[in-house]
């Protein structure tokens, strides 16, 4: 036994770290560091790691705000990106993001990166603790009149008009959008490079995963459930087999029907 300590069990110690935020594992490791039993141990190297993935997880997250803390002199600084160029089929759907100044949203990263259960969850904190969220969608009708970059656009332009309030910077995945007063940042791979494009990122993916999940049941044969519009083998048979349905972009599927 420890001396001048009553021995827990495995259990007991385990569900004190479970209940302790893994900032303050730091107390628990030195109450139980001269336990030797050897689940203890193996249950200290495990909260251990925790926390060292933790503290890196910060550090990443510190990493990915060094444009917000370079234009954060200015005024607020937003995040913006567009998720939904690529596919045969739905919406564009931009999102503008302005992320709280002193309070951390952990494991933001480019959307593609992340599960969609990681993207529903961040998503939901991202709208719970932003200072502003605003979203674009332009549909595949006008898509198709004025081509997918100048939809891009507009969606963009939507997204901040969106937000609650108006920011001094933009800091933009790469592109310059035209008819804007704000200044702005492009960024390129800034999805993986700004904690507010990446926050910006997700809630657009979300919100258009979402979209064409409600669209799947109305037009079952093209699984849009899964493929969320975009060309898979499975989805240019479908469009094949069936021809186009009313969400399709025409001047997209030009080349399979």
């Amino acid at each position: 036994m420890l001396k001048g300590k009553t021995m827990k069990t495995l259990k007991e110690i385990e569900s004190e770290f479970m209940s302790t935020p893994a900032e303050d594992y730091d107390g628990l490791f030195e109450s139980y560091q001269d336990d030797p039993r050897a689940g203890v141990v193996k249950l200290l190297a495990r909260f251990r790691k925790k926390a060292e993935n933790l503290a890196a997880e910060k550090q990443r997250i510190e990493s990915l705000k060094q444009f917000e803390y370079k234009y954060r002199s200015l005024g607020l600084v937003a995040g913006i990106d567009e998720v939904g160029r690529g596919p045969l089929a739905g919406p564009v759907v931009a999102c503008a993001v302005i992320l709280p100044e002193n309070e951390d949203i952990l494991y933001l990263n480019d959307s593609k990166k992340l599960t969609a259960a990681r993207r529903e969850e961040l998503c939901c904190e991202i709208m719970e603790k932003a200072v502003g969220v605003g979203l674009g969608v332009v549909s595949h009708e006008r898509i198709d009149e004025i081509n997918i970059l100048q939809a891009t656009y507009e969606a963009m332009r939507q997204a901040i008009a969106a937000l609650p309030v108006k920011p001094q910077v933009l800091l933009n995945d790469a592109v310059r959008i035209p008819d804007v007063d704000i200044q702005q940042v492009p960024i390129i791979h800034g999805d993986a490079s700004s904690v507010s494009i990446a926050a910006a990122s997700i809630v657009a993916k979300v919100h258009r995963d979402a979209m064409m999940d409600q669209l799947a049941s109305r037009y079952p044969e093209y699984d849009f459930s899964s493929n969320k519009g975009y060309g898979t083998a499975a989805h240019v048979a479908a469009l094949r087999k069936y021809g186009p349905c009313p969400i399709h972009r025409k001047t997209f599927i030009k080349n399979f029907v």
